[in-house]
Parts: structure tokens; sequence; C-alpha cells
């Protein structure tokens, strides 16, 4: 019972939902359809909701100052646009909010380096050459201190982030054992929605990190835009329109798309082009993406050109947010005796 209470105490009434994505420019398909699409549907179940640009990850390589602002800018616009409500969750800015990276090094204290360095991402981008910093091996802790600095109950994730959300959990139970019961261990919100792939690699998951323009739609890509970008999508030899994500992983991955933009199930969208070929699918998928896409596009830019009005939204959020994290963090320095 004192476990529930001290959780309460953080959490508030119910369930509280966090999420945070890097500012990594204009979203591509795969990010709207993946996570913010449910980030505006989660508005509308639940009372307590933040979702931070957390900017302070993008970091853990080297960034361009004018260029990491500008796309701090482009993601507020695109969650603005994408339906994120200011009026029904908390839009703010990681690194305006200190506690984070205070919580980060506390909870970093009490972190064994054995669960860092079984994390895929270390154990992938660790190896490459100049690759090996501090910020790229610590960053788990920082996303753990993320979630539990706000008493957050519920984390939309997918399947790649299951990881670092299960070492969330035993940063706040190994703290809790130790010292009090005050973390929440939160608990994982699965999406629904297929994974995305490369338009030009269709065995690898859509990604702003790939070097090549063409291998993503952006929300913001022009009509021509998409038109080349799906015309250029890698395929096969064969003609027909067939789902078979083994042996034709880049019909299959078109196929997902249509059928996220469309509504329709992938057997009906097979059967619609039973006698036709793939550069048909081509043609629809492209007019699809077109029309669903371009309120958003016209949105963004919009919101791009109102930049006071976007500092506004992101300096309310940081204020709001702080509220609860400076609340949140000195209890956890109170049970440390740092107060």
């Amino acid at each position: 019972m004192r476990l529930r209470n001290w959780q309460m105490s953080l959490a508030g009434a119910g369930r509280r939902i966090f999420s945070g994505i890097q500012p990594t420019g204009i979203p591509h398909i795969g990010n709207y359809l993946g996570a913010l699409k449910n980030w505006t549907k989660l508005q509308d179940d639940n009372k307590s909701v933040l979702y931070s640009i957390v900017d302070l990850h993008s970091i853990t390589i080297p960034q361009d100052p004018k260029i990491l602002r500008a796309n701090i800018y482009k993601m507020a616009a695109s969650l603005l646009a994408c339906g994120v409500d200011p009026k029904r969750s908390i839009l703010f800015q990681q690194s305006c909010v200190s506690e984070h990276a205070e919580l980060a090094w506390i909870l970093g204290c009490g972190t064994p380096t054995g669960w860092l360095n079984r994390m895929t991402q270390w154990k992938s981008k660790g190896k490459e050459k100049g690759s090996q910093f501090l910020g790229l091996y610590s960053y788990p802790i920082l996303m753990a201190a993320d979630i539990l600095l706000y008493g957050s109950t519920h984390v939309p994730v997918g399947e790649d982030q299951i990881q670092h959300l299960e070492l969330t959990r035993s940063i706040a139970n190994t703290f809790n054992t130790h010292y009090k019961p005050i973390f929440v261990e939160p608990q994982a919100i699965l999406g629904t929605v297929p994974r995305l792939m490369s338009l030009r690699s269709p065995t690898l998951k859509m990604s702003k990190s790939d070097a090549s323009e063409i291998s993503r739609i952006n929300l913001t890509d022009s009509a021509d835009d998409i038109k080349l970008k799906i015309s250029k999508a890698v395929t096969d030899c064969i003609s027909a329109v067939t789902y078979n994500p083994g042996e034709r992983p880049g019909v299959s991955n078109l196929l997902r798309i249509y059928s996220s933009f469309s509504g329709m199930n992938i057997e009906a969208i097979c059967e619609k082009f039973i006698g036709k070929q793939t550069v048909d699918l081509k043609i629809e998928l492209a007019d699809l993406l077109i029309t669903s896409l371009n309120p958003l596009r016209e949105c963004i830019l919009n919101l791009l050109d109102e930049q006071n009005a976007l500092d506004a939204i992101l300096e309310d959020g940081n204020l709001r947010a702080r509220e609860i994290a400076s609340c949140n963090l000195k209890k956890v320095k109170q049970v440390l005796g740092l107060s």
C-alpha cells in the first residue's frame, strides 16, 4: 500500500503518458504513423500527457548549432500540425527543464555499466570509428530520467524501444529497493502500425539517419518529391502486385504504406491490383500520399512562418513541465538526503 501511495504522489491520479522525439527536422511518414498519429489519440483518453522534444539526446553526435535550432522549430511545428494540442498536453523542450540532466546524474550513480554494455544501440553504434563518446553510451540513463521524472505510468514505444523501457524499469526498481519506493515502473503502450521500411533498402527501417533523401517520404515533401521517391522505390523484377515480405520486401513495403493511408487491408489492395503492375501501384500510392499529406504540409509550413508563436507554446510547456519536474526531483533529493 505504501508503494502505491508514493507512486500516486509522483504520477497524480490515473495514468500519466510521457514520450519524446529527437529534433531531427521534419518527420517522415514512418514517424507519423508509428508514433505521432498515436500521440494525438492518447490526448483523447488521458488527462495527463507530456510530449518532449528531446534535444539533449540529439547532441550525442556533433551538431551544427544553427541546424539544431532550426530542427527544434521544425519538430515543434510538425507535432502541432499532426495534432498535438498544447491545451490537452504539455509540449516542451527537454533542455529547458534542467531537472532532466540532474536526475540522469543521480540515476547514473546507481546504474551498473553492465546494463549499458548490453544495450543494442551501443553494441552497434559504439563500435563505429569516432563514435565512442560518453553521451552515446550513457544516454539510456537520460532516457530513463526523462520518463521517471514525471511519474509516468505509460510510455508509447515501438518494438525497438522496449529494451530502453525495460532498463528504465530496472533503474526505477533498483532505486526503490535501495531507498524508498518513489518511482513508478512504467508500462509500454505498443503501437499497432506495421513498421515502414526504407524505399531504397526495404529490409531496413525508414530512418532520418539514412543519407539518401529518396529513402523516405517526409511530411513536407512536395507532390513532385513524392512522385519521384515512390517511382524510384526499390521493388523487384516481378510485375504483379503481391504481398510477401520475405521474398518481395519492396512491394510489400509499398502495400503497407498504401494500407496505412487508405485504411484498406492488404488483401483488399492486392485484389484491387489484380491484372495490374507494380508501376500502377506506385502511381496510385503517390497520388494517395499527396492527397493525405498536403494538409499536414501546408500546416507545418504555415507554423514555421510563425516562430514567435512557436516560442510562446514551447515556453508555456517548459514552465508547466518544470513545475512537475522540480516538485518530483525535490522528493528524490529528500530520499537521498541531499535536501
